[in-house]
């Protein structure tokens, strides 16, 4: 079995890295010419267009930034439908949403290609170390046939359902709660800081509570340390992600209270920091209370 990666970032190539390790031939594309160079050094087989890869692979992971990017790898004159044969698989690990899979399943309909809707959970580390949690919506079958490519990358897979948007569904969840949590730290970072707690403390008390998640204890240790971008998880990604959970909300009348309001925190801190990561949203509640969090 022969892997591909369309789009080699911080999930991509972590994707790449992990199939590579485990054996398989693996080919790719990017836009970006850096990215290329680095899968290149790393064993992965350089592509001209999502079209090669197809021609190269029998599985190849989808890893986008939206609904319209995976619509054109896939189905643009260069884009896999065009090139890979009869039994290929997709398999969809961007967050997009839940409509936009639906309407990809349904346009693969009659082409002989398959697809499996899987978002994952785990940032960039668990990208890079091959411990994603997948959240895979497929038929039995077609989840037989993709495993041995989707248990190269991830610690965990879930099957979440048989038709594609059931996989984006349980993203958008999830990413309710995440971004919560993100905004909730936040919110008591700044607090801290205004009563002149050390962040270390904080921290401490934090990381060996009930609290103590691997989100909260992520996003305190690198805003104790200051670091708000280059760590790997772009604040874009999150504010996407949010704007999915929301719109489905919306669609279906669901009120998501506490997922709105970290949304407002997350659209100021990708407002005002663009190129920041998740964790810069800090600095938005620093600025209104004249204090930071140092370790």
């Amino acid at each position: 079995m022969k892997a591909g990666v369309i789009g080699l970032g911080d999930m991509g190539s972590g994707l790449a890295k992990n199939l590579i390790a485990n054996g398989f031939e693996t080919s790719g594309f990017d836009l970006s010419e850096t990215r290329m160079a680095d899968f290149t050094a790393m064993g992965g087989v350089a592509c001209g267009g999502p079209g090669d890869v197809g021609w190269h692979a029998d599985a190849v992971y989808v890893m986008v930034m939206n609904g319209d990017q995976a619509k054109a790898v896939i189905f643009d004159e260069d884009g896999l439908s065009s090139t890979m044969e009869t039994g290929g698989i997709i398999i969809l690990t961007a967050t997009i949403k839940p409509s936009e899979a639906r309407e990809i399943g349904a346009a693969l309909d009659g082409t002989g290609l398959r697809m499996v809707d899987s978002p994952v959970s785990g940032g960039f580390p668990g990208a890079q170390g091959g411990t994603l949690t997948m959240m895979a919506a497929a038929p039995d079958d077609l989840m037989a046939a993709a495993k041995p490519v989707m248990e190269a990358v991830s610690g965990t897979i879930h099957h979440v359902g048989t038709a594609p948007g059931e996989g984006q569904v349980m993203k958008s969840c999830l990413q309710s709660i995440i971004g919560s949590i993100f905004s909730a730290t936040f919110e008591a970072a700044a607090l801290a800081a205004k009563a002149g707690v050390s962040g270390q403390a904080l921290y401490n008390v934090v990381s060996t509570s009930g609290a103590g998640c691997g989100i909260t204890k992520t996003a305190l240790e690198n805003i104790i340390d200051r670091k708000f971008e280059g760590t790997g998880s772009g604040i874009g990604t999150m504010h996407k992600d949010l704007t999915i959970s929301l719109d489905m909300a919306e669609e279906m009348g669901v009120p998501l209270f506490t997922a709105a309001t970290a949304m407002q925190i997350f659209h100021q801190g990708k407002t005002k920091y663009p190129h920041g990561d998740n964790w810069i949203c800090a600095r938005i509640m620093e600025d209104i209370v004249g204090a930071e969090l140092h370790r």
